[in-house]
């Protein structure tokens, strides 16, 4: 028993500690971020202080999506954390679009995707598994996941690019139209589908919330947190940005590397952060919600959204992505699948994730 005594107090101290350090980083590295911004420090040297705050910013995050998840849900908390993390992406491809950086955008979705499909799912289930021999998830999601994820990128992704082998420019731009606006109905239609027509109908052992569990934070405070976080995360993000042609020029990276990895990485940093740490709680629901649930958001919505946003602009954004980029996506889907599809995951199938997006990685640093 003292044992267990002294492991909760020092689980209790660490958590203490991280929680103060986050704030410090937070309080001291959103006003740097502004000064240096406005005063032009080195390029390289704001990229360090932006990378860093965004994480603290991630910490704040996570612990108000914990908050919410408990008093609304897993499904309702990682349906907020993935909405509030792709706020930020949004923003930042928005600014993207209006500088014409279309290439830049298609590429950061497609990080995006790889991004959350196997570097966030592939993170939480190992450091989850690490912890946990086993780890079980609502299968119904899983499956219902599995459709959508198969039906937005391999029929929303591809279709365009393969007719538009036969179309002018312009009726490549009227199909992403099309397509956009019919993702966009569907992605709402399953989210009704979820939370209000069939909410609780495919309900699973894990759902069960303890209710003994208080969450840190009230639902009102934690959704200010989340907020706010987002709006500071959006203008760090922001400034982020500017700084990767001249960071890329110094480490070597392409455009192409920046987009799909980088952006994508720092970009929904929020979302990584919270998922890991859910899966370290054995809350496989809210990480597998926040890593699937923010891919569909980011295929189903974000992407066909940026499509109807660029008609506003000079430079128009068609929904036709490079093969590289197309294969990648859909060779992510098809493992995400086939490895999430019986609600059950292990630390082992987290190593093929990540092995996956490393050799991505790899590709798209090369090519």
């Amino acid at each position: 028993m003292e044992w267990i005594k002294l492991v909760i107090n020092l689980k209790g101290l660490v958590n203490h500690l991280l929680n103060r350090l986050f704030f410090l980083v937070v309080v001291i590295g959103v006003p740097l971020s502004v000064i240096g911004s406005l005063m032009h420090w080195p390029y390289v040297l704001m990229f360090v202080i932006y990378c860093i705050t965004i994480v603290a910013l991630a910490g704040f995050m996570g612990r108000a999506t914990e908050s919410l998840a408990i008093v609304a849900g897993p499904r309702v908390g990682g349906l907020l954390n993935a909405t509030f993390g792709n706020a930020v992406e949004l923003i930042i491809s928005i600014f993207a679009l209006k500088a014409g950086l279309v290439g830049v955008v298609l590429a950061s979705l497609t990080g995006s995707v790889l991004g959350n499909l196997l570097l966030v799912a592939g993170l939480s289930f190992f450091v989850g598994g690490l912890k946990f021999k086993r780890q079980e998830f609502n299968v119904y999601d899983a499956r219902h996941n599995s459709g959508l994820l198969m039906f937005a990128v391999i029929v929303g992704f591809v279709i365009p690019e393969v007719f538009s082998m036969e179309m002018a420019e312009e009726q490549t731009l009227s199909l992403s139209i099309g397509i956009s606006v019919i993702l966009i109905a569907l992605y709402l239609a399953a989210l009704f589908f979820r939370l209000v027509t069939h909410r609780g109908v495919y309900q699973h052992e894990t759902d069960v919330v303890d209710e003994h569990e208080k969450p840190e934070w009230s639902a009102k405070f934690a959704m200010i947190v989340l907020i706010l976080a987002t709006i500071a995360v959006a203008y760090v993000s922001e400034n982020l940005v500017h700084t990767f042609e001249s960071v890329g020029e110094r480490f070597g990276w392409s455009e192409l590397f920046i987009g799909v990895i980088i952006v994508a990485i720092v970009g929904n940093a929020a979302e990584h952060a919270s998922a890991i740490v859910m899966a370290y709680k054995n809350k496989m629901n809210i990480a597998v919600e926040i890593a699937v649930g923010s891919t569909l958001q980011i295929a189903m919505f974000v992407a066909p959204v940026l499509v109807l946003i660029s008609l506003m602009f000079t430079e128009k954004m068609p929904l036709v992505f490079t093969i590289p980029e197309l294969i990648a996506m859909v060779t992510a889907v098809l493992l995400t699948i086939s490895i999430t599809n019986d609600g059950d995951t292990n630390w082992f199938e987290g190593a093929i994730l990540l092995a996956a997006y490393l050799i991505m990685g790899i590709g798209f640093y090369l090519l």
